[in-house]
């Protein structure tokens, strides 16, 4: 393993090393991995809907191993080796806690959660990248979209203290772990949360900075800001050695969105909204960390405007890494690796994965199954919008409903579309492996491994840039 110049820490508003150097860490979040999401891999619904399908179809013993052999081909050594070449220095680490913890067997460390993250983050170190450990699936479901696994709407989080507890003794025994691990650039506490009352984030985070620092006195906490870490009521103060993270995700990025054209109103509109989402950070001289943005990506296959539309979204990311620059600091884009909609690799359509579930992901996508990047489709409209509007008219409070950031229509798609009539078709994707033995499950699960799979040049290209020139 490489030397480091020791564990990092925050100084003031930067993120220093041992010797008080400042580091400024670039990188991705490799989601889809250790906390699965239906878009990133192709199936439907929720993770853990989609593992209990698969291991009724395929068994214990063939579910195990396509599971195992799955995580490790997704990051390797090719993978840290390529990724250091465009000189990003961090990779953020999205964790499910049920790698760690059944629910059914509560604080009971499941020490095989380590394997591959143990692993991956040695990888990691051995070509100078730093991680940062990112919870992003908590028990009970910290915000109501798919990617806390809750399998509903719900954040049933802030409403049990069995779930903040169990949370707490996680992150307890993830610090006794990682303690003193110089590589490990800190921890992420909470993806996302969305406190509908608002207070009981900033008070749970006091909680469990008190719990690590018990522990682990050394590390850099990151903390999302509510509302999918997008706002800062009801903080007031600045915990020590604390980096305050915002996601700035711009709707120009996704297919509903104005095209982007590098416009001045546009890229003031951009920096407008980076800036307002970090008010919090800048008023008290916080570090800050953008820990998750970037535009998705058409397919040539599909759309036959995809290339100009792909070029406009890099040009987007480019215009906001420049703003990144602009205020030097750290950031995290989503997302390093999957089947083609938004990773910096993803799997080859020829490969054996995408040949077995291509025609389902495409089925997925007329239905609107998944949230992510979500294209118009006029029947669905037709149905669902006279019911939002109905909704809107006989039930005014209903517009109210947290997160505020969501109008009726979202808050329908997603209780009805994406839980309910998503998680009907679990059973359906597992089936399409149903019979295979293990060298094609295995064939399966080598389409991720990094020389099987594709690279999106336009948007490494950028991220390149923006790494190299600017260290």
């Amino acid at each position: 393993m490489n030397m480091s110049a020791g564990i990092l820490r925050i100084d003031g508003d930067k993120v220093v090393d041992g010797n008080g150097k400042t580091v400024i860490l670039r990188g991705a979040g490799l989601g889809g991995w250790m906390n699965m999401e239906n878009f990133i891999t192709g199936y439907p619904g929720h993770e853990h809907q989609h593992r209990a399908a698969m291991l009724k179809v395929l068994g214990q013993e063939k579910y195990d191993f396509f599971f195992d052999k799955f995580l490790e081909y997704f990051f390797r050594d090719a993978d840290a080796k390529f990724y250091a070449s465009l000189g990003l220095n961090c990779i953020r680490l999205p964790l499910n806690y049920r790698h760690f913890e059944d629910d059914m067997n509560p604080k009971v460390l499941k020490t095989s959660g380590f394997k591959h993250l143990d692993r991956v983050i040695d990888i990691c170190a051995k070509n100078n990248i730093y991680t940062i450990l990112d919870l992003h699936a908590l028990p009970g479901g910290q915000n109501p979209d798919w990617h806390s696994d809750s399998g509903s709407n719900w954040s049933a989080f802030w409403d049990y203290k069995d779930f903040q507890d169990r949370t707490v003794w996680l992150w307890e025994e993830l610090a006794k772990h990682y303690k003193g691990n110089a590589w490990v650039a800190g921890y992420n506490l909470i993806n996302e949360p969305c406190d509908p009352e608002h207070v009981r984030l900033p008070k749970f985070y006091d909680r469990l900075e008190a719990a690590i620092r018990d522990i682990d006195p050394d590390h850099i906490l990151w903390l999302d800001g509510n509302t999918f870490a997008i706002e800062w009521k009801g903080f007031e103060r600045v915990l020590p050695n604390t980096a305050y993270s915002l996601h700035d995700y711009s709707l120009m990025g996704f297919p509903t969105g104005e095209p982007f054209k590098g416009t001045p109103e546009q890229k003031e509109k951009l920096e407008r909204q980076f800036l307002r989402k970090a008010e919090f950070q800048r008023e008290r001289g916080a570090a800050i960390w953008n820990g998750e943005f970037g535009p998705v990506y058409e397919d040539p296959a599909i759309n036959p405007d995809a290339d100009k539309t792909n070029e406009e979204r890099y040009a987007l990311l480019g215009a906001q890494l420049s703003i990144y620059d602009k205020y030097q600091i750290p950031w995290s884009i989503w997302l390093y690796k999957d089947i083609g909609f938004q990773g910096m690799v993803y799997c080859d359509p020829k490969s054996k994965y995408m040949q077995t579930v291509g025609q389902f992901v495409a089925k997925k996508r007329k239905l609107n199954l998944d949230a992510w990047g979500r294209y118009k489709n006029e029947e669905l409209d037709k149905v669902l919008g006279p019911l939002v509007q109905w909704i809107d008219r006989n039930a005014p409070e209903a517009t109210k409903t947290y997160p505020t950031t969501w109008d009726t229509e979202r808050h329908v798609h997603r209780m009805v579309i994406e839980a309910f009539m998503a998680s009907s078709f679990s059973m359906e994707f597992a089936k399409l492996f149903e019979g295979m033995g293990h060298e094609e499950l295995e064939a399966c699960a080598k389409s991720f491994a990094f020389e099987n799979c594709l690279q999106r040049q336009g948007l490494n290209k950028i991220m390149s840039d923006h790494s190299k020139a600017r260290s």
